[in-house]
């Protein structure tokens, strides 16, 4: 049985994981490309156990609670191209979440987390390109110890700019099922571009893509990701 536990500094909404981070970490330890559904927001600083199950997959447990369920994917996207380094630059100042946001000590897109703690990407709006962008320079806290960003914190960096593709008007949505793979580690320091866009929508469901590019442009990681408004009335965390 394989244990993991998710760190107070990586959450997304105050007292849970960041859906991207959860997600990175339950591909590391099955070893392959899933699709991870969330099933409840995964507790901080809780040792979860991960279960294999019969006929594949996996499930993320909290005692006897079900927090997510993992199965082997093939992630089918097509990326789209990324920008200019500058042009992200300049994209991030449009930034909605500079305006007003929801969870503004998220690990991956909050406000008010510093540099060296959060990643700070702060995707902002290209609607020539039909995409949001933004750049991202990874710390030496998320060094792998080879020089290189761990694969979890590569789907964090994926997860954040999904949302702010589909929810330009900052309605509330949730993270509901993501779908992530690292192509190359990108190095620390390494100034790197993030871009996602609008897949999809059917009614409440979402669908976005989001894709990581090295200093070069060459696609590193991308991900799909399935975003749900909650239902009028329905408690959120």
């Amino acid at each position: 049985m394989k244990t993991l536990t998710i760190a107070a500094r990586f959450c997304g909404p105050p007292g849970s994981s960041n859906g991207g981070y959860f997600a990175g970490l339950v591909a590391t330890l099955a070893s392959e490309t899933v699709a991870v559904r969330l099933l409840k927001p995964p507790p901080l600083d809780t040792e979860l156990t991960v279960d294999e199950l019969e006929g594949g997959g996996w499930r993320v447990m909290q005692a006897t609670e079900p927090i997510g369920e993992a199965r082997p994917a093939r992630l089918e996207l097509a990326a789209k191209p990324a920008p200019d380094y500058l042009e992200a630059v300049e994209a991030s100042r449009r930034y909605a979440g500079f305006r007003s946001h929801r969870f503004p000590t998220c690990f991956v897109c909050g406000t008010r987390r510093v540099r060296g703690d959060g990643l700070r990407i702060f995707a902002g709006p290209m609607p020539e390109r039909g995409m949001v962008a933004a750049p991202w320079v990874p710390d030496a806290s998320l060094d792998g110890g080879d020089g290189k960003v761990r694969a979890e914190f590569m789907s964090a960096a994926l997860d954040c700019p999904g949302y702010y593709a589909v929810a330009p008007d900052d309605r509330m949505m949730l993270l509901a099922e993501f779908t992530g793979h690292v192509n190359r580690r990108v190095h620390i320091a390494e100034s790197c571009t993030v871009v996602g866009w609008h897949v999809g929508s059917n009614g409440r469901k979402h669908e976005a893509g989001t894709a990581l590019y090295d200093e070069e442009g060459e696609l590193c990681g991308l991900a799909r990701a399935l975003w749900i408004e909650p239902r009028s009335g329905e408690h959120v965390p």
